[in-house]
């Protein structure tokens, strides 16, 4: 999130412009010490007026990382940490407190509207005390200005497109917020000059990166998408798929009949140029992260309770990306643990049998755990495969031209 913060007093002359901070982490907690892994708060001065910043990530982050990389750390609820630093803050003289939280919303306006927001910010927001004035919020690449609970709340967009700008006006007896507004302002990079020391910096990486980023890997007829359909499927995610399935299927790298993917890891499409070609560094974009492969043993059912384990937040379901040869079909008024569809879920037209074991390969990332699915730490007999980079680029070296599939794998009833 992108912000920049300014009080004026009450006579609305402006006195000094927020800098950067370092990090915060209020909810974030060591189990063995009891204590934040960094400052939970930092008071700065505006004009002699102390304004407090509290910044905190969400609850739900064992859910979106793998579990062992956090197992050491215990994820407090928002509200309740921000609630219970109120008197600390009164007491150090802080009645004007903004929140800096990695959680959001869902807007329907523009970027500088707020009509029909939804999400777990709004819930949060509601439940803080009311000596919170701003809430600068984040994660689900949203922009939006919103009154919430009579408080502004705030949220810039992703990828450095958009700068909030905040204007406080303080007052200088009762040291409170009078007023809040925001502008969500359009970077334009084109219309602005770049940083000379950054582009230097980058321009460097790229002579080092150039002789691998620009290997030919194959070609695509179209662009491979990663935006997902109703089902929650998406071409590129198919392809992913494919790439793992064929990289562990023979029986000597794992023996392999599914493959999945998560669609957090799925980060950019790969966009079909002029004369078609693609290269590593398309590849890479799409597939940054540099997982491992594992293939594992799993039973019918647990490949349907992992199934269930996409819809842990009801409102923003992570569908699994699958490869040719299984589908599914999943209803959207069923209860958890209901939505998937026993007799719809097949693998080469045949029924998936709850009580026979199947190879299935997923990423490193999956197999901990991460993103949820928990499920798949019960998985059997785990080999480790090439990079999943590695197998997307060896899966256009041996296929290409490629083309979009049809996204027909995953089917959604009502």
């Amino acid at each position: 999130m992108a912000a920049a913060i300014r009080s004026t007093n009450a006579r609305g002359r402006t006195r000094l412009r927020a800098r950067n901070s370092g990090y915060l982490a209020a909810s974030t907690i060591e189990k063995s010490s009891g204590k934040t892994v960094f400052p939970p708060y930092e008071i700065r001065a505006f004009d002699g007026i102390p304004v407090a910043f509290i910044g905190l990530t969400l609850k739900g982050t064992p859910g979106l990382v793998a579990p062992v990389g956090v197992a050491d750390l215990e994820f407090r609820d928002e509200a309740d940490t921000v609630n219970a630093l109120i008197p600390e803050l009164k007491a150090r003289g802080a009645e004007a407190i903004v929140v800096l939280i990695h959680e959001g919303g869902l807007p329907t306006g523009d970027y500088n509207e707020c009509p029909g927001v939804s999400g777990p910010i709004v819930d949060i927001v509601k439940k803080f005390d009311k000596a919170v004035d701003v809430v600068v919020s984040g994660h689900t690449h949203r922009a939006y200005v919103c009154d919430i609970d009579g408080r502004l709340v705030t949220s810039g967009d992703k990828y450095g497109t958009l700068v909030t700008a905040i204007d406080l006006k303080l007052d200088p007896v009762t040291r409170d917020v009078i007023s809040a507004k925001a502008d969500n302002t359009i970077v334009r990079t084109a219309t602005l000059a770049k940083d000379a020391q950054q582009t230097a910096l980058i321009e460097s990486y790229d002579r080092l990166a150039a002789p691998i980023a620009n290997r030919p890997a194959g070609s695509v007829t179209a662009t491979l998408s990663r935006v997902p359909n109703a089902a929650g499927e998406s071409p590129l995610g198919d392809i992913i798929a494919d790439a793992q399935l064929a990289a562990t299927s023979s029986e000597t790298k794992g023996g392999a009949v599914i493959a999945f993917t998560n669609p957090g890891g799925v980060r950019a499409d790969v966009t079909r140029k002029e004369d078609g070609a693609v290269t590593y560094g398309d590849v890479f974009a799409s597939q940054p992260f540099r997982n491992q492969l594992v293939t594992l043993t799993l039973t019918g059912k647990q490949i349907k309770d992992m199934l269930e384990q996409q819809w842990l937040d009801p409102k923003r379901p992570r569908i699994l990306q699958v490869s040719k040869g299984f589908a599914y079909a999943w209803d959207a008024t069923k209860p958890d643990g209901e939505r998937v569809l026993p007799e719809r879920m097949m693998l080469n037209g045949r029924p998936i049998d709850p009580a026979a074991s199947y190879r299935v390969t997923v990423n490193n990332f999956l197999f901990v755990g991460g993103d949820g699915f928990t499920v798949l730490t019960q998985g059997t007999a785990p080999q480790v495969g090439i990079y999943d980079v590695d197998a997307l680029y060896a899966y256009f070296a041996a296929n290409s031209p490629v083309s979009p599939t049809a996204a027909d794998r995953i089917t959604r009833i009502n």
